[in-house]
């Protein structure tokens, strides 16, 4: 399945294709390792390596939306979301300050490999020690807010499948359409799948300075949900100088034949292609 760009959509992990990625701390000889795995409360430096096939540390990685690596950090009652990056030392370490409730936690590594076929993402578990008060998941809703700005969210999650989804952001009721690139787009947008928090990585359509592309105050992505079941979307994007965060809740269904369809469309091993935007 593809966009209009010929981008195919359907067979990479968690990058905007069907499959969810995140869900093994291990992929094609590529291992997320923190250093401790049980953390204190508030705001703690994280540091963590990427082993590669021959267990040694990885320190060459092909940015990707600007960046060698994205460090995602969540709660798993999905409070708490952090996307982060990390400054890597020559030893192949890297480090972080997250800022951390106690309570269970997920950690993503979003990364490409130099020499290997296809981006990855990583994940694994850590805990945090202290009192934990698990959050109920919000309801499912369209519309979002950031401080003074208002998100709306319009288009269908829908599983197996392609689809189109539309943020608009507002400011005090009133359109904001001077939006400024953020990891060379103008919105940066992470899905997690409720329960197990299988990762989509998506990209809006187009790039800024494509002579098409407006900077809002609608950014336009697509994604493809791997099941039915519910989701937390988790939009960054950029104004007046700071990056802000909306976060939605969405649920959507599967039939039999959907199912079918998301199975067939998401083999173990396929290449990755990005589409023609920029990236971190």
């Amino acid at each position: 399945m593809k966009n209009d760009s010929g981008h195919d959509m359907t067979n990479h992990s968690g990058h905007g294709g069907a499959r969810p990625g995140g869900l093994s701390v291990s992929e094609s000889g590529y291992t997320l390792e923190l250093d401790s795995t049980i953390l204190s409360a508030g705001v703690q430096t994280v540091t963590f390596r990427v082993t590669g096939p021959d267990g040694q540390p990885v320190t060459e990685f092909t940015p990707e939306h600007e960046k060698k690596l994205h460090l995602i950090a969540v709660r798993r009652d999905t409070t708490g979301f952090q996307h982060v990056h990390p400054v890597m030392d020559e030893s192949g370490t890297w480090s972080i300050k997250l800022t951390l409730e106690p309570g269970d936690w997920r950690i993503f590594a979003d990364i490409h490999p130099t020499g290997h076929h296809e981006a990855m993402t990583l994940g694994i578990d850590a805990s945090v020690a202290g009192q934990y008060d698990p959050q109920p998941l919000p309801k499912d809703t369209r519309t979002a807010h950031a401080g003074e700005y208002t998100v709306t969210l319009g288009g269908e999650l829908v599983p197996g499948e392609a689809s189109d989804l539309t943020l608009t952001v507002s400011r005090n009721g009133r359109p904001v359409t001077d939006l400024q690139p953020y990891l060379g787009a103008y919105g940066h947008l992470v899905a997690l799948r409720v329960g197990d928090l299988g990762y989509l990585h998506v990209h809006p359509e187009g790039e800024p300075g494509d002579g098409t592309t407006e900077p809002g105050p609608e950014i336009t992505f697509m994604a493809a949900a791997p099941s039915g079941g519910t989701y937390r979307l988790y939009l960054d994007f950029q104004h007046d100088d700071v990056v802000r965060t909306a976060e939605f809740t969405v649920r959507t269904t599967a039939s039999a034949a959907d199912s079918d369809t998301a199975s067939q469309a998401a083999p173990e091993h396929t290449s990755h292609h990005h589409g023609d935007h920029a990236h971190h």
